[in-house]
């Protein structure tokens, strides 16, 4: 073997093989104890469908699961009759056992979510980060001294598929127009409204700024950009195409340089409080994004999760939007 002895390709093929060999049990361990589940919840309804029901399975699928585990354990532990089933001697002496098991495998994760995780994953969009985020890690910090945090920067898009895939714990960020994953949990903030921003020097009513002025565009990649997008093509307004960017709070000062005027987000920015810039309410119902926390479900129990959720909560329900 050209570059490789023959004892390091045994000592990796050893790894392998061990590698292999804990998949296999984990995996194996992972079906036995969603088995013994089906089985508490058949005995319970003495009925194959009835459990698959419940249990969001079919018939057969549930009929399968029940003679794999009793090939598994050496014994008949239904006794079956038509459709109809009943515990066995054998099955009825281990019902306490295996639901012994189950509740020690239910407490374990328990546990595990309790204690992770010591770090957590944070994704936050910009505006957040610039306006909420430094405030509620403060107070976080107080109550959780030993909780580490990494913040991770990013459009919505970006954090979505980062907690989808895994990368973060939780992120903040706008809610996609296209839904949640059923797998993840939205909890939502702030309804953060769109305004019609220009330098305040500029003399035009804002009916006549798309005519006059060049457009500062939210980026279309963006949750937020495709809102400003939708409500431009449903209002049906030309405008004169500047420059298009992701930051918000860069295109409030791109606007008080004079170089042209944006719809963006106001709330979170706090854009009535800069003097170089004047707003003005867009036509027709309010524009919108959502901005929300989501969240991995099985860390949303951990303790440090808990306090940095609660936490937004409460700094929320203090702001004025």
């Amino acid at each position: 073997m050209s570059g490789l002895s023959t004892s390091t390709f045994t000592i990796r093929q050893k790894n392998a093989n061990v590698k292999r060999t804990f998949f296999i049990l984990s995996r194996s361990f992972f079906y036995m104890i969603r088995y013994l589940k089906t089985f508490l919840v058949a005995a319970e309804l003495e009925s194959f469908s009835a459990a698959g029901a419940k249990l969001g399975l079919t018939q057969s699928a549930v009929s399968i699961q029940m003679k794999q585990l009793e090939a598994d354990l050496g014994c008949l532990l239904f006794q079956r009759s038509g459709k109809a089933v009943q515990l066995s001697d054998r099955g009825r002496a281990m019902l306490i056992q295996i639901r012994h098991v189950v509740d020690m495998y239910d407490a374990l994760k328990i546990q595990a979510t309790e204690l992770v995780p010591e770090t957590i994953g944070l994704g936050a969009i910009s505006t957040v980060q610039s306006s909420l985020l430094p405030g509620i890690l403060r107070k976080f910090k107080e109550r959780c001294p030993h909780a580490r945090i990494n913040i991770c920067p990013g459009t919505s898009a970006e954090l979505l598929a980062k907690v989808d895939s895994r990368e973060l714990d939780m992120a903040v960020m706008i809610k996609p127009h296209f839904g949640i994953p059923s797998d993840l949990e939205w909890m939502p903030l702030i309804d953060d409204i769109f305004v019609a921003i220009a330098a305040s020097s500029v003399k035009e009513p804002m009916d006549e700024w798309a005519s006059q002025l060049p457009f500062i565009r939210y980026d279309r990649r963006s949750f937020g950009g495709r809102i400003v997008d939708r409500f431009l093509r449903r209002h049906k307004i030309l405008i004169r195409e500047g420059m298009e960017l992701d930051e918000p709070n860069i295109i409030v000062k791109m606007v008080a340089q004079g170089l042209g005027w944006s719809i963006i987000p106001a709330a979170l920015l706090d854009v009535p409080s800069v003097s170089s810039i004047q707003t003005a309410e867009l036509p027709g119902n309010p524009v919108c994004r959502n901005i929300g926390l989501l969240i991995r479900p099985p860390v949303a129990e951990a303790s440090a999760i808990r306090v940095l959720v609660n936490q937004f909560e409460d700094t929320v329900r203090l702001l004025d939007i």
